[in-house]
């Protein structure tokens, strides 16, 4: 008969899985206080600077959080992408600092247990930082707090292929509304019908606008078979219809998505971020109410699952 351990020797969970309050088929991860403390004093020492310089680097940051929280929270977060019945979680640091340099070393470590990251031609980095303020001359919708961020994948402009996207808030200060909005495509009740159009295979023009700093010219089909299933490419804003009927499957196809009971709000609190499969999701961001004082950073980081 196995004896009870003394309590002294229980090792606490170093995190524990429940569904999203907010979305069906996202689940939320709470780490372990005692072990992300021990992870943020182990990296210390590291900067960020040498993270943007050094691509192995990176992967070190993620080896020291798997030393902490252990390999079987490094293969729950690639099962939990990968899984087409999820494809997404949540997560953060709990509360336990609100430095910028930890948490871009803390979505270093999450990013890089999936995979590698790609190169942000935004901000010439592997990652970009960027506020979402009262006012902005930007020649998208990414930073325009007002507007509808509206529903699309992300690398849709560029070659290299884009699996994840990870996002996470830094600060946030009178800001009502910005909700960010997921939609998984199994919810979309009229995917049939865009699918099955013949225009959804067709390949589509995507050219980026002067900010992105890209200037490849892609094409691609709206929908496509993977290694997930049926996955999408779209963005509404750098997809140049050739004709009419292009431009209206276009309109129809965003306004669906836009209006699917599917579309789910899921607030995100400062320190925590989220992760997206980004062949079956499709996200964007509710408007903001208008502030004067609106102030919001946020960290994307985007990648490919490793090889």
């Amino acid at each position: 008969m196995n004896a009870t351990p003394p309590q002294n020797l229980i090792q606490p969970a170093k995190y524990e899985i429940a569904p999203h309050p907010e979305h069906p088929r996202l689940l939320k991860l709470t780490l372990n206080p005692e072990a992300l403390s021990a992870y943020l004093a182990d990296v210390k020492s590291i900067d960020v600077q040498n993270l943007e310089y050094v691509p192995f680097m990176r992967f070190h940051m993620a080896r020291r959080l798997i030393a902490h929280l252990g390999q079987d929270f490094a293969d729950t977060l690639v099962r939990i992408t990968k899984d087409r019945k999820h494809g997404g979680f949540v997560l953060g640091l709990e509360g336990l600092t609100q430095d910028s340099d930890e948490y871009v070393k803390f979505g270093t470590a999450i990013g890089h247990i999936l995979g590698p990251s790609n190169h942000d031609s935004m901000s010439n980095k592997y990652y970009a930082r960027f506020l979402v303020k009262h006012t902005d001359a930007s020649d998208s919708y990414l930073r325009q707090a007002y507007r509808l961020f509206t529903m699309h994948t992300d690398g849709t402009f560029v070659t290299e292929a884009t699996d994840w996207l990870l996002m996470m808030k830094f600060d946030e200060k009178n800001a009502v509304g910005g909700e960010s909005r997921f939609l998984h495509l199994d919810d979309w009740s009229e995917l049939d019908r865009f699918v099955q159009d013949p225009m959804g295979a067709k390949p589509l023009l995507y050219k980026a606008p002067g900010s992105k700093n890209v200037n490849e010219r892609v094409e691609r089909p709206v929908f496509f078979h993977g290694e997930f299933g049926l996955s999408m490419s779209f963005i509404d804003q750098f997809v140049q219809p050739a004709n009419d009927a292009e431009a209206h499957y276009l309109q129809s196809l965003s306004e669906s998505m836009e209006n699917s009971p599917g579309t789910r709000t899921v607030s995100l609190p400062a320190g925590d971020l989220v992760v997206l499969n980004n062949y079956f999701y499709v996200h964007g961001r509710a408007p903001f109410e208008r502030n004067e004082q609106l102030h919001r950073e946020l960290m994307r980081q985007r990648g490919t699952f490793a090889q």
